[in-house]
């Protein structure tokens, strides 16, 4: 038992001759299903009888409706199905919410200038190389894409035509640019306000970093999108907006209609174990400000800026009750982060089997939470922001070089 416990403690196998070869099967089996399923489907209906792509309808329905001068009406339930039906000549599929902030709408429009499936190539093609393109700036190594590329959230984020991609390069690009070019990081933060419950710390974070610049240029930018928008497709866009706020929040997050297994979230795991509403959110703000707080501590300590950016994003998805598994592709930002930390001062004990276990998280988390009812995603993170800030006030490491590098380290 012993012998178990320190060969899950150091995880010395997890070398990178058996990364590369785990990341080239995980490319293989994404390709051989990806082939399969397109395949199996017709005018871009899959065999389950839902939309290739499945949530980029919702995208392309809202840019179509806006493109009709009817951008309120993407917030209509009703109207805004019929507008995806009608990408498929009137086929009966599925409905897919729209719950975004008319800022996403700029977006929207170009992409439902095109037939369906050509805009869902566009969005992921044109998406996945910044995802990629943030992940190698954190660690630049030669395996880098290709473990980013084979994350299993990649998978996920492609099958549901979704935009993980887009929000993992702005919140790495962000923190990646905040002290060379503080001003296009604040662009950035402003600009990933179409998902604003995945910028609740950043504010708190650039404060107490003293990155004033960069604070006014992700207002002055969030300000120019949202008056873009009212220009662009009118009041009555916001106005319908802020009114399905509550249905939304009623049905999507507090009902669960999408599926408790779906959503990430800690709230969803309280009311997947039976809370109520009320415990449910009790718990989600327990949870956050304690994970908040140990965030904030490092940024006002001044501790390294990776690891600073690691427990960032690590914590994000902690403070939301809305995050959907697809969501999970930032995960690829911390995981790079504490990787590359650990390469240059050596891993502690347990850091390298829990970037394992997040970058398989992913591919399980739905699964386990669908067939066993057990929520991987809070406790994973939760443990992941711990070790984060361990490493970041460990004393031990602080001026390190590499003198407690493991041999064969590489990372998960």
């Amino acid at each position: 038992m012993s012998g178990m416990i320190e060969w899950m403690r150091q995880a010395d196998w997890l070398v990178r001759r058996r990364l590369i070869a785990y990341a080239v099967i995980f490319i293989a089996m994404y390709a051989v299903v990806l082939v399969f399923w397109l395949a199996l489907g017709e005018g871009g209906i899959d065999r389950n009888g839902k939309p290739v792509g499945t949530d980029f309808v919702n995208v392309w329905a809202a840019g179509s409706l806006a493109q009709a001068d009817r951008a309120a009406d993407a917030y209509d339930y009703l109207k805004h199905h019929d507008a995806q039906k009608a990408a498929f000549d009137g086929a009966q599929v599925p409905y897919y919410g729209w719950h975004y902030p008319p800022t996403f709408l700029l977006v929207a429009l170009p992409l439902a200038l095109m037939p369906y499936l050509g805009a869902l190539s566009v969005w992921l093609l044109a998406t996945l190389p910044l995802y990629l393109a943030a992940a190698y700036r954190i660690l630049p190594r030669g395996e880098t894409l290709l473990l980013a590329l084979a994350f299993p959230a990649v998978f996920v984020n492609i099958g549901h035509g979704q935009n993980g991609f887009l929000t993992a390069a702005l919140l790495g690009g962000g923190l990646l640019l905040l002290d060379r070019r503080p001003l296009l990081a604040g662009v950035l933060f402003g600009l990933l306000t179409y998902k604003p419950q995945f910028g609740l710390l950043i504010p708190l974070a650039l404060l107490l970093g003293g990155y004033w610049r960069t604070m006014f240029a992700a207002g002055g930018t969030a300000a120019f999108v949202a008056t873009a928008s009212v220009l662009l497709f009118g009041p009555e866009s916001w106005i319908a907006f802020i009114d399905s706020l509550a249905l939304t929040r009623n049905a999507i997050i507090e009902d669960g209609v999408t599926g408790w297994h779906k959503i990430m979230s800690v709230f969803a795991a309280a009311r997947m174990w039976g809370a109520g509403v009320g415990l449910a959110y009790l718990v989600q703000a327990v949870v956050g400000v304690t994970a908040a707080v140990a965030v904030l501590r490092l940024w006002a300590a001044g501790a390294p800026h990776g690891l600073k950016c690691a427990a960032l994003v690590a914590a994000t998805p902690l403070l939301t009750p809305y995050v959907l598994d697809y969501d999970l592709v930032i995960l690829a930002l911390p995981i790079a982060w504490l990787s590359a930390d650990g390469l240059k001062r050596g891993f502690l004990p347990w850091e390298k089997l829990t970037l394992a276990a997040v970058w398989l998280l992913p591919l399980l988390a739905r699964l386990i939470g669908a067939g066993a009812s057990l929520p991987l995603t809070p406790p994973l993170l939760m443990l992941l922001v711990f070790l984060i800030y361990r490493r970041a006030r460990d004393p031990m490491l602080a001026g390190s070089t590499g003198a407690r590098a493991q041999p064969g380290a590489a990372h998960a």
